[in-house]
C-alpha cells in the first residue's frame, strides 16, 4: 500500500537556467517577462530570477522555476534560445522533490 502511494506522487524538478543575453543593451525586464511566458506555456511555474554581472557590461539572468521532472531542462533550454535577446541558455541546477 505504501509503495502504491509513493508511485502516484509527482516528482517535481526545481530548475535554474543561466541565460546569457546577446547584448549589453538587452531590456532585462522585457526578457524576463518573455522567459516567464515560456515557462508557463510549457508547463512550468516561475519561481525567481537573479541578475549576475559577467564582464564588460554583460549580464546573465538566472531563471529558477519548477516543473514536472519528466519535462526536463532540455525543453526549457531550447525554448529559451528561441527568445529574442537570448544568446545562450544552460541549466546550472536541477533538483528533485516529491510533491
Amino acid at each position: 500500500m505504501a509503495d502504491e502511494t509513493i508511485a502516484k506522487k509527482v516528482t517535481i524538478a526545481i530548475i535554474t537556467i543561466k541565460v546569457m543575453m546577446d547584448s549589453p543593451d538587452t531590456d532585462i525586464p522585457s526578457l524576463e517577462d518573455k522567459l516567464k511566458k515560456v515557462i508557463k506555456d510549457n508547463g512550468g511555474e516561475f519561481y525567481k530570477t537573479e541578475i549576475e554581472e559577467i564582464a564588460f557590461g554583460l549580464k546573465a539572468l538566472k531563471v529558477s522555476f519548477t516543473c514536472d521532472e519528466k519535462l526536463g531542462s532540455d525543453l526549457f533550454e531550447e525554448k529559451f534560445l528561441e527568445v529574442e535577446g537570448v544568446g545562450n541558455a544552460q541549466c546550472i541546477d536541477f533538483r528533485r522533490t516529491i510533491g
